[in-house]
């Protein structure tokens, strides 16, 4: 699985996310350096935590526990 451009996001946490629409995958990169991968994100929830006030908070609200995800 190849992710699109990876976009740095203003957060305490996270460094940067990236989507591949195909999949429906979101990326997320980790201020410490790890790097997650979730399956079945819906499109307009990247949109809505690339553009959202407190990454972190948007990330731990709607992705966290919802999806799939794995430690790539």
């Amino acid at each position: 699985m190849a992710l699109d451009e990876w976009q740095t996001v203003a957060s305490s946490n996270i460094a940067a996310a990236s989507y591949e629409e195909e999949s429906n995958t979101l990326g997320v990169q980790f201020l410490d350096g790890s790097e997650y991968h979730f399956h079945g994100v819906p499109a307009w929830m990247h949109d809505g935590l690339r553009d959202a006030m407190s990454v972190g908070r948007y990330f731990r609200q709607w992705i966290r526990g919802k999806f799939d995800g794995a430690k790539a």
